[in-house]
């Protein structure tokens, strides 16, 4: 008997926009319609630099309402994924103590030195697994507590953004694995918090909830949100965004695990491979990867790269200069006309982590390293986008060296999979084929995630091959090999200086 089409909303919630997406489930394909987009643009007040939960949960609130409408009130699910590393505190009564802060707010500037000298970086890594940035939740509780915020002392319960966004929702307290694993106190071994670590840095160890599966039924939506009578499940998925994109990753049955890797190209670059058991080595601590917990029982063993951040930025700052908003494609074809490898930049310095002025900053990057001053809108595009693939073709060498796989092929998916400029580039400097697709791998992934919370799939290869007859992939060839490999030995020279 042939299965009815099953009605799944997913919100996903990004660094500078959101959008709730009605995904419509056959048993030949996933359809998706965007139903619901708003902005997420942080707030400062008095030097501290916020999420605005209020209205970012107002606004979820109405791609709920939307999704009920679109779907005729037959929703099978709704299921959140956020970002990674920042949280909000709740008191004794479940009520919110404070705005969220961001993680680009400056409270974190030199909290990893401070820690090192209480628990040691080997420690750390050894323990979770987990990359060093100076915005993980660890660092983020140790600030607060050097500084004395008072809501954490006030705080009865920690909830990651996608756990919080739940609990508004349904009303349960739970964290999910792969948002968990984001803090950087998830312990490999006890599968549980990392309580020694959090003991260690005098950080209160009662608020932080149970840890569960993605996939997890959570309870239903409450009755003000959705009216008396409607009974839809909310479901973790991979909470984390990346964890939900690289569920997403339309790799084949035959693709063997750690002969391909993936890219989750958007705000930030996340590059690895997907695998069983985490890679916890002297080598994977020295090269700065993560261990991020995956979808069935997988690890993403990658590193974060700054990504197309520099570029949002860039146009940013232009359109403010311009007095009008420059357009993604325009800065693309700019780019594409440019001179090649003119100037690189260490697309991870740390001056480019919040700069005032992107453009000033790249400009003054190239200065002191002696290169060329990119001067104008296309030069420092291509700039971006170059420094960007050979920075990809860096870390793709060292994930081989620590997993000892060799990478045949690379798969791109997120919203800069669209940017065939920047494609290409990567297929030139990894020298192997890469996959663009899907560009909405993050709702695409949190939507099968929930379908197989449901048992509408039965595991991850089959919503992979689902989402390979869904959704079209194209293919980036390597070009212009010599010129690249030269490109290579000079990005190292710089960023080594």
């Amino acid at each position: 008997m042939k299965r009815p089409t099953q009605n799944i909303l997913a919100i996903d919630l990004g660094a500078s926009s959101g959008r709730a997406v009605l995904g419509k489930l056959s048993e030949r394909a996933l359809e998706l319609e965007e139903i619901h987009r708003f902005e997420n643009c942080p707030v400062e007040i008095r030097g501290a630099l916020y999420w605005d939960a209020p209205y970012l949960f107002r606004e979820i609130c109405a791609g709920i309402c939307n999704g009920l409408a679109a779907s005729g009130n037959d929703l099978s699910s709704v299921g959140i994924d956020t970002w990674g590393v920042d949280f909000g505190l709740l008191d004794e009564k479940g009520r919110l103590l404070a705005n969220p802060v961001h993680y680009r707010d400056r409270r974190n500037q030199g909290m990893m030195q401070k820690v090192f000298k209480i628990i040691s970086r080997p420690k750390i890594f050894h323990a979770t697994g987990i990359q060093f940035l100076p915005f993980n939740t660890l660092f983020q509780l140790a600030a607060m507590k050097f500084s004395g915020w008072t809501e954490l002392d006030r705080a009865q319960t920690l909830l990651m953004m996608p756990d919080l966004f739940n609990y508004f929702l349904c009303g349960k307290k739970v964290s999910e694995f792969t948002i968990a694993s984001t803090t950087q106190f998830y312990s490999l071994e006890q599968k549980n918090w990392a309580f020694d670590l959090l003991e260690a840095l005098d950080l209160p160890t009662q608020m932080f909830p149970k840890i569960v599966q993605p996939g997890t039924v959570l309870g239903r939506l409450s009755p003000e949100i959705a009216g008396k009578g409607c009974k839809v499940p909310v479901i973790a998925p991979a909470g984390h965004d990346t964890g939900s994109a690289v569920a997403a990753v339309p790799a084949a049955a035959d693709e063997k695990p750690g002969s391909w890797a993936y890219l989750s190209s958007g705000t930030w670059s996340l590059l690895g491979i997907e695998i069983k058991k985490p890679i916890i080595s002297e080598l994977a601590l020295q090269y700065n990867f993560t261990n991020e917990g995956g979808v069935a029982n997988t690890f993403r063993f990658l590193k974060n790269i700054a990504g197309l951040w520099f570029l949002q930025e860039c146009r940013r700052i232009w359109s403010l200069e311009q007095k009008r908003d420059l357009s993604f494609p325009e800065l693309v074809k700019s780019a594409k006309a440019a001179r090649p490898f003119r100037s690189l930049i260490d697309p991870d310095h740390p001056v480019f982590l919040k700069p005032e002025h992107m453009p000033k900053a790249i400009a003054e990057f190239c200065r002191k390293t002696k290169q060329p001053i990119p001067n104008d809108r296309g030069a420092i595009v291509r700039c971006i986008f170059e420094s960007l693939a050979l920075k990809y073709q860096m870390v793709r060498e060292q994930i081989e060296a620590v997993s000892g796989k060799k990478i045949e092929k690379l798969h791109v998916v997120g919203g800069g999979s669209k940017n065939e400029l920047l494609n290409q580039f990567t297929a030139n400097a990894l020298g192997v084929p890469v996959y663009a697709g899907p560009s909405e791998a993050t709702a695409i992934g949190n939507l099968v995630v929930q379908a197989m919370g449901l048992g509408l799939i039965p595991d991850l290869q089959t919503a992979r091959s689902l989402i390979r007859k869904s959704f079209p992939l194209k293919t980036f060839e390597p070009m212009d090999q010599p010129q690249w490999r030269d490109a290579s030995e000079k990005f190292s020279r710089i960023i080594s200086r």
